[in-house]
């Protein structure tokens, strides 16, 4: 008799145990990483995907929205030296509603990446819709070229002085928890400094954007 209770309790503390796992599982993070960064409300403050014939305004567009990207650097280590190496970095391109258009970083010498552009600064930065509720909402594939992605190639350096504020702005508003990784990593901004840019956002190929076409959009 005792062990059908037993499996009878276990069965009811599963049961309502469920909905709460399964809404830590979905709910998205809040401050500490994740989307939400900055009191972010996609759905809510955002404005809708710009006309697919403005593709420097979805270039701007994309480029605001995103907390994080994939930036693909030239390798130095020994096993892939030469090689394609990427790796996912927070970014911001400023604070809700007031992007810049400019992608901002905060490295440390203790990534590899850093040491790919000491030795090789080019840098190529892949961002898509497909980390926002958009791509889902409408269900797309993230690989679908209706889930808007774009590709910006150019350089990356290290911010001056007279820059250091507004990317310090920029990155902390969105990623709030910048401020507390400790200081004996040398953290510093540096950000990417356009040269070409790529926009899919629909079938029939990428649509290149100038530098001065994308920054010429005023996106609010």
């Amino acid at each position: 008799m005792a062990g059908p209770v037993r499996g009878s309790v276990r069965a009811l503390f599963a049961a309502l145990l469920a909905p709460a796992l399964v809404a830590l599982l979905v709910a998205p993070a809040r401050g500490r990483g994740g989307r939400g960064h900055g009191d972010w409300d996609t759905d809510l403050l955002l404005p809708p995907l710009p006309p697919r014939e403005d593709a420097a305004r979805v270039a701007r567009f994309v480029t605001h929205i995103c907390d994080w990207g994939a930036l693909a650097t030239v390798s130095t280590q020994e096993a892939v030296r030469g090689w394609p190496f990427a790796d996912v970095l927070s970014l911001s391109d400023g604070p809700p509603g007031a992007g810049s258009g400019v992608p901002y970083f905060y490295l440390s010498p203790m990534q590899q990446l850093v040491g790919n552009l000491q030795e090789n600064p080019y840098a190529t930065l892949t961002m898509s819709l497909a980390q926002t509720s958009f791509c889902r909402k409408h269900g797309f594939d993230p690989q679908s070229p209706l889930c808007a992605h774009i590709i910006l190639a150019g350089t990356v350096t290290k911010v001056n002085e007279t820059e250091r504020d507004t990317a310090q702005q920029s990155l902390f508003t969105r990623h709030p928890e910048m401020k507390d990784w400790p200081a004996s990593h040398h953290w510093f901004f540096a950000k990417l400094n356009l040269t070409n840019i790529w926009v899919l956002d629909y079938f029939g190929g990428p649509k290149v954007v100038t530098p001065e076409e994308y920054y010429n959009v005023t996106f609010q």
